[in-house]
């Protein structure tokens, strides 16, 4: 059974910093492409950060220099460390898992809420 479990979501105020991590189980973590990715109230879900099966990273304009996206494939552990947050950062984040065009996973969500 596949499963991303998502965690270290919270409120924090503006210039704060957030750890999350993406525990994955059931697939085969070291060969897929990890990414977060994030859905503000009524706004389409977005790309955040993305970490390839190799290492080579890609960030969304807004975030980088702020966010840094790290795997473990030891413990088949997804990262995201987010520093100097924004108000505009707040959504529910999302892990996901890309290990082959048919196998594409989602975990459930985690609340980041940043306050001004």
């Amino acid at each position: 059974q596949v499963q991303l479990v998502e965690s270290g979501g919270g409120l924090v105020q503006a210039g704060g910093s957030l750890r999350l991590s993406c525990a994955a189980s059931g697939i085969s973590f070291r060969f897929g492409a990890m990414s977060w990715h994030r859905q503000a109230p009524g706004k389409q879900r977005e790309l955040v950060a993305l970490i390839t099966s190799s290492g080579p990273t890609r960030y969304a304009d807004s975030v980088k220099g702020r966010f840094t996206i790290s795997r473990d494939n030891a413990n088949n552990t997804l990262h995201l460390q987010m520093n100097s947050l924004k108000p505009d950062d707040t959504a529910v984040y999302y892990c996901n898992a890309a290990i082959t065009t048919i196998q594409n996973y989602w975990g459930q969500g985690t609340q980041v809420t940043v306050s001004s």
